[in-house]
């Protein structure tokens, strides 16, 4: 027993390190994203995420997304936020609905540690879609549209991945252009 759990756990090391091997560096809102740093200390430094910095500070969640994870962030761009209905942005930082933004922002996170190789192969698994639950609770639906990959939310929008694959030192970060929506 002793020696399976060795080999399980050299397997898992082994994997670890290649996917940290792999890691490069990629910019993203004119900033760097280093691989060594968690999700925060990177977004921070984008200038394409600053509304989604300020409603991750206003929701409380910075020391979640500073946390050992892993996580697989959608991070939409301030671009993204500007699509909604004027004031809402700013209707959502209010102290008084931050359950609302919590929800909305949690709905863009899904538990582990999944780059694009592995949400191609779900969807390839799916039959050209496969199903997310996010730390929200609902689902996302990620397909592939030639050789873009889209996400559908619960209220059926959709959203395309811009820049995949910025891997930090507690998940990855996947840029989306619009903001997924629970439902």
């Amino acid at each position: 027993m002793k020696k399976l759990a060795f080999v399980i756990a050299a397997i898992f090391v082994a994997n670890v390190s290649f996917a940290q091997g792999n890691m490069k560096t990629v910019n993203v809102g004119g900033a760097a994203m280093y691989p060594n740093k968690n999700i925060i200390e990177n977004a921070v430094n984008s200038k394409d995420h600053t509304t989604l910095v300020a409603a991750v500070k206003a929701a409380g969640l910075v020391e979640t997304l500073q946390g050992k994870g892993p996580f697989t962030v959608f991070a939409p761009t301030n671009a993204a936020f500007e699509k909604l209905p004027a004031g809402t942005v700013e209707t959502l930082v209010k102290p008084e609905n931050k359950a609302t933004l919590t929800k909305i922002l949690t709905y863009h996170v899904v538990s582990g540690m999944m780059d694009s190789n592995a949400i191609a192969a779900a969807i390839k698994e799916g039959n050209g879609k496969a199903t997310f639950t996010t730390v929200e609770g609902g689902t996302l639906t990620a397909m592939m549209k030639g050789k873009k990959l889209m996400l559908m939310d619960e209220k059926g929008g959709t959203s395309t991945v811009t820049i995949k694959d910025v891997y930090q030192s507690n998940g990855v970060i996947h840029v989306i252009d619009t903001v997924a929506m629970p439902e």
